[in-house]
C-alpha cells in the first residue's frame, strides 16, 4: 500500500486540500450510523423540556439506539442526511483541515518550528473558515437525523435538496445558517483539539519512540485526537445539534438553548449522546487522518509520475 513509510515529497496545498475532503467523506460512510445515534441522544429530552411531549425516552446507549431505530425505523435510517453529510465533509473538511498546514505556516511566516499558539491560530481560523462556507449542509444534515421516519407527505423534509428549499421559504436564508455561532464555537474548538492534539502526539511519538511517520504512528495520534476532542468539544456540540434541529421560535438564541437544558434537564444533558460522540469521533479520526496521510502521499506519488517522463 501507498505510503506505508516515512514520505519523501511534502504534499502541495492543493493535494492536502482535495485529499482532506476524499478522506472525511470516506471517513463518514464508515461513521455515520454513529453520528446518526448521537443526534438521536443528544435531542432526547427536549419535547419533554419544551413541555410539549409525553413520551418516555425512547433511547439507551449507543447500540440501543441503533438497534431501536433499525427496528422503528429500518437500517436506511442509519444514514438519513448522508447526502448533505458528505456534501459537508467535501466543503468542511477540505477547508479545516485540507489549508490547516498552510495558515500555520502564514502564522509563523515559513518557519518550520510551529509553537502552541500558532498552531490554535490556525485551528481557530480554519474552523471558522470552513462553518462559514458548509453551515447550511449542516443544518440539513443534522435535521434529517433527527427526522424519526414516517410516511408520506407527514415527513418534515422528503429529500435533501427539498430541506434546503424548504428552510429557505419557511425560515428565510437565515434559517439555513441557524446554528452558526455555536457551530463556530464547536468548531473553533474541535478544530484545535483535533488537529493540534494530532499535531502534538504526532510530533511527540516521532521524537520520542521508535515510531516512523508511518500507519502505526498516524492512527496512535488520530485516537488520542478523538478521545481529547469529544471531552472537550460535547458540551457545545449538544448546544449546537438542539439549536440547528429546534423549530422557529424554540429557541431565542443558542445561549437561551444551553440555558433551558441546564434549567429543565441539568448539567448532565450537556453530556447526551458521549458514547457515540467518542465512538464516532474517535472511530472518525482513525479513518480520516490514515486516509488522509495515505491519500496524500498517494496523489504525491502520482503527480511525481505525471510530471517525470517514462
Amino acid at each position: 500500500m501507498v505510503g506505508f513509510g516515512p514520505v519523501d515529497m511534502p504534499p502541495t496545498a492543493t493535494v492536502k486540500f482535495l485529499g482532506a475532503g476524499t478522506a472525511a467523506c470516506i471517513a463518514d460512510l464508515f461513521t455515520f450510523p454513529l453520528d446518526t445515534a448521537k443526534v438521536r441522544l443528544q435531542i432526547q429530552g427536549e419535547a419533554k423540556a419544551a413541555g410539549g411531549g409525553v413520551k418516555v425516552t425512547r433511547y439507551h446507549g449507543v447500540f440501543g439506539t441503533i438497534t431501536t431505530m433499525v427496528r422503528t425505523e429500518g437500517a436506511r435510517s442509519l444514514y438519513k442526511g448522508l447526502v448533505a453529510g458528505l456534501q459537508r465533509q467535501m466543503s468542511f473538511a477540505s477547508v479545516r483541515i485540507g489549508l490547516y498546514d498552510s495558515v500555520k505556516q502564514f502564522y509563523t511566516k515559513g518557519s518550520e518550528h510551529a509553537g502552541i499558539g500558532s498552531r490554535l491560530l490556525a485551528g481557530c481560523t480554519t474552523g471558522a473558515m470552513a462553518v462559514a462556507v458548509a453551515q447550511p449542509t449542516d443544518v440539513v444534515k443534522v435535521r434529517f437525523q433527527a427526522q424519526a421516519s414516517t410516511t408520506g407527505a407527514s415527513k418534515r423534509y422528503q429529500s435533501t435538496m427539498h430541506a434546503y428549499r424548504t428552510i429557505a421559504r419557511e425560515e428565510g436564508m437565515r434559517g439555513l445558517w441557524k446554528g452558526t455561532g455555536p457551530n463556530v464555537a464547536r468548531n473553533a474548538i474541535v478544530n484545535c483539539t483535533e488537529l493540534v492534539t494530532y499535531d502534538l502526539i504526532k510530533d511527540a511519538l516521532l521524537k520520542t519512540t521508535p515510531m516512523t511517520d508511518d500507519l502505526p504512528c498516524h492512527f496512535t495520534s488520530a485516537f488520542g485526537a478523538g478521545f481529547c476532542t469529544t471531552i472537550i468539544a460535547s458540551p457545545v456540540d449538544v448546544v449546537k445539534t438542539r439549536y440547528m434541529n429546534s423549530a422557529r421560535g424554540q429557541y431565542c438564541s443558542a445561549l437561551n438553548c444551553a440555558l433551558t437544558m441546564i434549567t429543565k434537564e441539568g448539567p448532565t444533558a450537556f453530556y447526551k449522546g458521549f458514547m457515540p460522540s467518542f465512538l464516532r469521533l474517535g472511530s472518525w479520526n482513525v479513518v480520516m487522518f490514515v486516509t488522509y496521510e495515505q491519500l496524500k502521499r498517494a496523489m504525491m506519488v502520482a503527480r511525481h509520475n505525471w510530471a517525470v517522463p517514462l
